[in-house]
């Protein structure tokens, strides 16, 4: 089902035949869940003046797949550009050093995070949940979010190095 993104697709495809005499029911999961998928499917234009100053493009695009409400942008662009406080993280301390002893030069793109994911792969034989959480903790202080190949050049490397550094503090 496409989501109607302008009122006028409403209207084209408003009958009165269709409205209901049942009384009206209002879910706000399902709104939410409306939401969403709105969002998800948002170009850049259609947001670009809400969004926090400065953001563009490609931080639209990495992080429109993760938000229920376009508010979140904000939080994302936070984690981007602001101030972030790994987690402790026991036990991670070598992995993180490594992690970045590892950090590729710049320029970033796409590429880079496969590109050291492997490379520390190789170094520590660690793989799955137990090769990416660490890294996505001591990068934006969360569990959960953005494909972290879109994200990770928009922290930029110099983000990277200082919140690894932050990270192998335990």
């Amino acid at each position: 089902d496409p989501v109607p993104g302008m009122p006028r697709d409403l209207v084209a495809g408003f009958q009165l035949s269709a409205i209901s005499r049942s009384p009206a029911r209002f879910d706000p999961r399902q709104l939410l869940a409306l939401n969403r998928r709105h969002l998800h499917e948002a170009s850049f234009e259609s947001v670009k003046d809400r969004l926090p100053e400065g953001a563009d493009e490609a931080f639209w695009q990495a992080v429109r797949g993760n938000l229920d409400l376009l508010r979140e942008a904000r939080t994302w662009w936070e984690v981007v550009h602001g101030t972030v406080v790994p987690p402790v993280q026991e036990g991670e301390g070598e992995f993180l050093r490594t992690a970045l002893a590892t950090l590729p030069p710049e320029p970033w793109d796409e590429a880079t995070w496969p590109t050291w994911t492997e490379a520390l792969k190789q170094a520590t034989g660690r793989k799955g949940k137990a090769l990416f959480l660490p890294l996505r903790l001591a990068l934006t202080g969360e569990e959960h979010g953005p494909d972290l190949k879109s994200l990770l050049p928009l922290i930029g490397r110099d983000r990277a190095a200082q919140r690894l550094r932050l990270a192998t503090t335990e």
